[in-house]
């Protein structure tokens, strides 16, 4: 699964957060632990990688990192609400300054009504830094979905402290 290009964006993502003096926890659910694969796949990412929560279900989202039932209930594992709530707890039970959190339906089933294959939801979250949270729809099938997940959830931490900065 792990390919040049992420363990790349992983690099440059670690490059950014050494700069800064700061550490990334990540909080996964439909990658399963591949952002934290791509970023231990580059060496010294010790320096700034802290930790990473595999947070399939429901209750470990809960358990884990404080996802509320209530935002469970309204809205479902896969929406901008609980990934936001995954990032502030990846804060809040570890000690990074800059978290990620993903969560999505990768296929090839468990889509719903307005919920379809491929939709991921992303957030990042920081210490002095506004919380972003998105949805995007990747095509093609559960491995295509999860990486460009992992890819987009990379992304996303670089651009958050482009802003920061």
């Amino acid at each position: 699964m792990l390919d040049d290009e992420l363990v790349r964006q992983a690099a440059a993502l670690g490059e950014a957060l050494q700069r800064r003096g700061l550490m990334l926890a990540a909080a996964e659910s439909c990658t399963g632990g591949l952002i934290a694969a791509a970023i231990t796949a580059v060496p010294g990412s010790s320096q700034w990688f802290e930790r990473g929560f595999v947070t399939y279900t429901n209750r470990a989202k809960a358990e884990m990192l404080g996802v509320r039932a209530a935002t469970l209930d309204a809205h479902g594992a896969v929406s901008e609400a609980v990934v936001r709530e995954m990032a502030a707890g990846a804060l809040r039970h570890s000690h990074a300054q800059v978290s990620l959190a993903v969560s999505g339906i990768a296929g090839p089933g468990g889509a719903t009504p307005g919920k379809p294959v491929g939709m991921v939801c992303l957030a990042w979250d920081g210490e002095g830094m506004d919380a972003r949270a998105c949805t995007l729809r990747f095509a093609g099938d559960r491995h295509q979905v999860r990486r460009r997940a992992v890819l987009a959830a990379l992304q996303g931490v670089t651009g958050l402290l482009a802003v920061r900065d």
